[in-house]
């Protein structure tokens, strides 16, 4: 593999609408009402500026063949599994249907580790998107580029174990089970055609997972959304989160947060305790 040098620094811009009816079927996928002052909540952003590459140039696992080229966004790593690993969001201001938004992206870093399950290429983006020429969210995406999974190695996250989750110390939790029609809905509001969301045999028997896998910023939309449940609508100035293991389509899914050090401590997990997402927050 390369440094990949040349593509840092490399930056693609686009350009959205903020369209009422689309922020409403986020509103009804998440069971959530429109905050009162007419923005979108904090995690819509994740919806805006979506990439729209031909189905022509898939590749197997759903997502845009990398390629080699001037016009190449991303470098053709050549390692087949990706995931979002993690983000770093300030938020500056709030966002309204019918705003005109530009985000623009840049390649920040891209370095090679080498992990317990072999070669990682990490790629970090640096986002900003304003909303009608004002500056409304600034992040650093991580994107994490994998090998395949081993022959033979047992499916991935192992099944819950005998241990169940505590909620005592934080103060706040809910509990869904993600289901294949959220799954669904949230990769129809993302565009995302990355198959480990729907495709069950292509996760299983392909990226070895143990079932289809609940998106990363989905994960985190859960989380933004316990935090605005809590505290009110665009309240958070910042969040960021990790994805530490992953969350499966159909298994409880324990959303917790609690006060910590000035700020917001945020946590998603299995049934079993085992930690699925770390997050935090400033208000």
């Amino acid at each position: 593999m390369s440094d990949w040098q040349d593509w840092i620094g490399r930056i693609e811009t686009r350009r959205d609408r903020i369209d009422e009816a689309a922020a409403a079927r986020w509103l009804a996928t998440l069971d959530r009402a429109a905050p009162a002052d007419g923005s979108v909540p904090q995690a819509y952003h994740w919806c805006l500026c979506l990439p729209d590459a031909p189905s022509a140039i898939l590749g197997a696992d759903g997502h845009p063949v990398r390629a080699d080229s001037d016009d190449s966004f991303l470098p053709p790593i050549p390692l087949p599994r990706r995931m979002w690993a993690a983000s770093k969001v300030e938020f500056l201001a709030p966002l309204r249907p019918g705003q005109s938004v530009i985000r623009t992206s840049r390649v920040a870093a891209i370095t090679e580790k080498q992990g317990g399950t072999g070669k990682l290429v990490f790629a970090d983006v640096a986002h900003e998107t304003r909303g009608d020429g004002t500056l409304a969210v600034r992040e650093t995406q991580s994107i994490v580029f994998r090998e395949p999974a081993p022959a033979g190695a047992p499916p991935a996250p192992p099944p819950p174990g005998d241990d169940g989750f505590d909620p005592s110390g934080w103060d706040a939790h809910r509990m869904l089970f993600p289901s294949e029609a959220l799954l669904f809905r949230y990769s129809a509001l993302t565009f995302n055609s990355h198959r480990i969301h729907y495709d069950l045999p292509y996760a299983t028997e392909e990226e070895g997972y143990r079932g289809l896998v609940v998106h990363g910023p989905l994960t985190a939309t859960l989380l933004l959304d316990l935090a605005q449940r809590e505290y009110g609508d665009n309240r958070l100035k910042s969040f960021a989160f990790r994805g530490v293991s992953p969350a499966i389509c159909g298994d409880p899914l324990y959303l917790s947060l609690r006060g910590q050090n000035g700020g917001l401590e945020l946590g998603a997990f299995a049934a079993d305790g085992r930690q699925v997402m770390q997050a935090s927050a400033t208000l």
